[in-house]
């Protein structure tokens, strides 16, 4: 196998999708969709370069995005066709070695895992062409011009195509080749070609349901909320040596998760301070919060991180809450952070750091007895998207950690002695969000399990 080639289709105009720009350029989650696209292509470490077919009048806004992301493997960005046949030829064309491998993509799929590129390589070395699809889960029926069903296949036959396709070359090549002296091709994809002119078996890799193809616009609110769902990671190969020197605020300091960042921080050369209620500072006090910063900065002449692990837990209905109870939980939680992130932006600014704020698996869905708690959480995500789209031009990035259930006082004070395999080790959420300051990371939810994190 040569060189393998990913070519990324962001010509469309997406008309379906009634925006005022192509639907690639829409931001989910802090950056365009395209973004989220290449980036997955550009971590994977099976691609050797990335060709992007896009608009004309759209070439120098994605050569902007190029360079503001420093993508290394993106190698060319080329103008587009008029139809999506022309886009693909213009990118296959673009490749010299017809031995390569090609993977073509859709820039409005920006759920591919690399479990799917991982097949599609290994069936490459066996097969000249491969699609990606995924069974349908309604019944196909076949109409006439009246509206009349005509034919009903099987449905276990049937499956709904998806992208990337994959190809050597040559052979996708020579299909539109063919293609282009064919003035009766109805075709509209890759794979289409290769088995309208016979020129390779065409075998499929199974796709995965949230593959999903941006189209309409209630697909940008099921984009959305995958985005919130979706289970990232941190790279674990990402040294703590990084911190050597830096300056780094914890919020929520003095025991659980806060205080093992401290202490892993120190361990690696990092200049730490923590601050909690112990020594007065109360993150529901936007003045307090200012004043610890300011008291950080005035030494240090730097911050470049800062992490908020403060939280209040309280379990109750409703209605038999105190209100003054429910508004400091609010306030620990949510209201805090805010102030943490407003009052943080003018330090981090200035050495282009991170900030990174806790949500929890609660936030997914409001539960009965702790409806307070998980809305907070809930509250932080979206916050945390926010505020990652507006400080992107000033290269700072925000996140929220998600860690499972994580062995630290306030669980053992709500829910009492449980085992110890079930339950995370705080240093090791400490671990990942340490990982996550430092990675390039910005608007994602990185959740942190225990089979992910080593021992």
């Amino acid at each position: 196998m040569g060189k393998v080639h990913a070519i990324i289709l962001a010509a469309g105009i997406g008309k379906r999708a009634r925006y005022d720009i192509p639907k690639q350029f829409i931001k989910i989650a802090g950056k365009t969709i395209v973004e989220h696209t290449i980036e997955i292509f550009e971590k994977n470490h099976n691609i050797d370069d990335i060709i992007i077919v896009v608009l004309p009048m759209y070439k120098t806004l994605m050569e902007e995005i190029i360079l503001k992301n420093n993508y290394k493997k993106v190698s060319k960005i080329l103008s587009g066709g008029e139809t999506r046949r022309e886009s693909s030829f213009i990118g296959i064309d673009a490749i010299k070695d017809d031995n390569d491998i090609v993977l073509m993509h859709d820039a409005i799929r920006p759920f591919l895992s690399d479990r799917i590129i991982s097949q599609c390589l290994n069936a490459l070395k066996k097969y000249d062409a491969i699609d990606v699809a995924i069974p349908s889960a309604d019944t196909i029926i076949e109409v006439n011009d009246g509206d009349i069903i005509e034919d009903m296949p099987v449905r276990k036959f049937m499956l709904r195509g998806q992208t990337p396709q994959g190809f050597r070359v040559g052979v996708i090549k020579k299909a539109h080749q063919m293609a282009n002296k064919d003035k009766n091709v109805q075709v509209t994809d890759d794979c289409g070609l290769v088995f309208k002119y016979n020129l390779a078996k065409v075998h499929v890799v199974r796709g995965e349901a949230n593959n999903i193809k941006i189209t309409y616009p209630e697909d940008v609110f099921l984009a959305e909320s995958l985005f919130k769902v979706k289970n990232m990671t941190v790279s674990q190969d990402i040294p703590l040596s990084g911190l050597a020197g830096k300056v780094i605020v914890v919020f929520g300091a003095s025991r659980g998760i806060g205080q093992h960042i401290m202490d892993l921080a120190a361990k690696h050369r990092a200049k730490a301070y923590g601050f909690s209620r112990t020594n007065n500072v109360d993150v529901s006090s936007c003045k307090a919060v200012e004043k610890a910063l300011r008291s950080v900065y005035r030494k240090e002449k730097r911050i470049d991180y800062i992490v908020d692990t403060a939280a209040i837990l309280k379990t109750g209905k409703i209605e038999s809450r105190d209100i003054e109870d429910i508004t400091y939980e609010i306030n620990t939680n949510y209201t805090g952070a805010v102030y943490i992130l407003k009052a943080g932006i003018e330090y981090v600014r200035k050495t282009r750091g991170s900030i990174l704020l806790f949500t929890s698996s609660s936030y997914t869905r409001g539960r009965a007895l702790y409806s307070i708690y998980s809305s907070t959480k809930a509250a932080i995500v979206n916050l945390v998207q926010a505020a990652a789209e507006e400080l992107a031009p000033y290269e700072v990035t925000v996140n929220a950690l998600n860690p499972e259930r994580t062995a630290t006082p306030m669980r053992r004070e709500n829910f009492g002695n449980e085992p110890g395999e079930s339950l995370l080790d705080p240093h090791k959420v400490a671990l990942v969000s340490l990982q996550t300051l430092l990675s390039d990371m910005t608007g994602q939810v990185v959740y942190v399990k225990r089979s992910d994190v080593p021992e």
